[in-house]
Parts: C-alpha cells; structure tokens; sequence
C-alpha cells in the first residue's frame, strides 16, 4: 500500500443543493460510490456554534484524570458520558486506540418509549457551558444530516423524504474526541483502520490532520477538509440499506509526524444513526440479477449497533 500525497475527493458545494437539487445529489453519489466519502464545502453549520463547542471540548478534556473519570458511565458502552483513554479498539486490531472521548445524544422526554436504548445525556459541572455548547452542536449536525439525506434519498431514486421518518428519533451520538499528545514509541494508532457503524457520519475540520482513507486500489488517501466543509461518510447501516451500493470506506487517524506529536489532535464527529426499532431491510430498487441481496435477514438498528459495539470493545 502506499500514501497518497494528494487529496482527490472533489468538494461538493452545499449551496448547490438549493439551486440545484439534482445536480448536488447526483455529485454526493459520485463520490460516495467512489470513496464511501464526500466533501461538503460551504456547510452553513453556524461557526460560533462550532467554536464554543470547541473550546468547551478543549476545556473538558484538560481537567484532571479523576475528574474526568467521575464521568465514565459504567455498563452502558460509552453510549454516554466520558470514555478514558486507551479503552476502544477498531474491530480485528491487536492495540487500543490512543484517544478518550466524550458521547452526547438525543434529549428524549420522560417515559420515551426509546429509553431502553438512549440514556439520558451526562451534566458537566466543571466547564460552564459545556451542556449548552454540545446540545447546539449537536443539533445543528442533526439538522444538517436530515438535509444530507434527503440528497441521499434523490441518488438512490427515493422519495426525497424517505428517511425522514426512519431518523427523526435516532440514537445518534457527537463525538468530542481528544487524541492527546504522543511520546516515545506509541504501541498503536490515534484510530485504527475501521468502519462506521452507523448511516452517515458529519466530520468537521480538524486542526491536526492525520485522517486516511482507505482507496479501492488499498492506498491510503489523507483528507484534510478546509475550515468551512463538512467531510461525510457512509457507515456500515446505509451499506447494509443499499445492498453495498454505498459503500462503508475503511479510515482510519493516524499517527503524526515527529514534529507534531507534541500537539494534541480535537475532532467532532457526528454518528447519525436510525431510530433504534428500524428495520434495516435491502432496499428494493438495489438488487438486481448481477447484485444479488446480500443481506436477506433483515434486523432492527438497535440489534445491529449492540453486536458492533461489542466487537469495538465498549460493550
């Protein structure tokens, strides 16, 4: 395998998807048959959002470690709260990943009937802000998943408002992510190679590169995506929907060079995930004669997120 020294996936501009519709979903499908990826420049994500939620993550992640781990939530495989360093490993690799991370998912009601399968957010009482910060962050990604999606539900030649419904409660989770800084020799990777589990998945830019993906060739290709784009990918869920029509790419983050290691890396990806009761069945209009279904027995979304999440480690 080698690197690939530049980065080829095209920006889609998000303005397009107003002016034309047709044309931005059709761009979106390029590349993500290409890649499993897609580069959204111009993503209108409201940047004092981004940055306070930033800065609260940054403030978060340099409290002490027994502060940090009062947070840690037993028994519930990181679904929220805090997730010490060290504890996720990318499904088949033999090192854990050098990261620790914070989880924030949907507010629901009292008595909701997905409570079983979304526990309430965590309250951090060290960083004022913080629960505001994350929350609009968070809605915001939502937000603009939906809108993703419905660009999504024109390439497969859906309904635009196909997954609206399988979405609107979904056990979808923000990342805060910290990879800290590297001395002497680490024993693995800030991310191993590795697949998302979930439909889509919103990365915003990242101050630190070191994001790769994996090319149908098997060379590794970087994405550093500029201040104002959105990188997007397909996770194992919408794999499974499409019958491998879009696919979910291996990436992975790796380690930086010498003169780097010293900085942290801080990174905010956005899982979108399906209501947990939805049943992920191959979508007809993807099977064909010379692509066969190969996923015949369908399964709930909650089903499937509990069986990947222990084969990561965090379940």
């Amino acid at each position: 395998m080698t690197i690939l020294t530049q980065d080829s996936i095209a920006p889609v501009s998000f303005a397009q998807s107003a002016s034309d519709p047709d044309g931005f979903a059709a761009a979106l499908g390029r590349s993500f048959r290409e890649y499993g990826f897609a580069v959204v420049r111009d993503h209108g994500v409201d940047q004092t959002i981004i940055d306070r939620a930033v800065a609260d993550t940054k403030a978060f992640f340099a409290l002490p470690p027994e502060t940090k781990r009062q947070y840690h939530q037993e028994g519930q495989g990181g679904a929220r709260g805090y997730t010490p360093f060290g504890i996720e490993v990318a499904k088949g690799a033999k090192e854990r990943d050098l990261k620790e991370f914070w989880h924030r998912g949907r507010d629901l009601p009292d008595g909701h009937r997905y409570a079983r399968s979304m526990p309430d957010n965590v309250s951090v009482a060290e960083v004022d802000g913080f629960d505001a910060s994350t929350k609009a962050l968070y809605e915001a990604l939502d937000t603009m998943g939906r809108v993703l999606l419905r660009a999504i539900a024109r390439d497969l030649e859906l309904e635009e408002t196909w997954f609206d419904s399988t979405v609107d409660e979904g056990n979808s989770v923000l990342r805060l992510l910290h990879y800290p800084p590297i001395e002497g020799e680490p024993g693995g990777v800030r991310a191993g190679a590795h697949e998302d589990i979930n439909v889509i998945t919103l990365l915003l830019g990242a101050e630190e590169a070191g994001l790769q993906v994996k090319t149908r060739n098997g060379d590794w290709l970087p994405i550093q995506p500029p201040r104002d784009a959105l990188v997007v990918n397909i996770g194992d869920m919408l794999q499974r929907l499409t019958n491998d029509v879009l696919p979910s790419t291996t990436h992975r983050v790796v380690n930086p060079s010498a003169e780097r290691m010293k900085y942290p890396r801080y990174s905010t990806p956005f899982f979108l995930h399906f209501n947990p009761d939805f049943e992920i069945k191959t979508l007809p209009g993807c099977v064909s004669a010379e692509r066969p279904d190969r996923y015949e027995q369908p399964i709930t979304a909650d089903a499937y997120l509990t069986e990947r999440l222990r084969e990561i480690g965090l379940m």
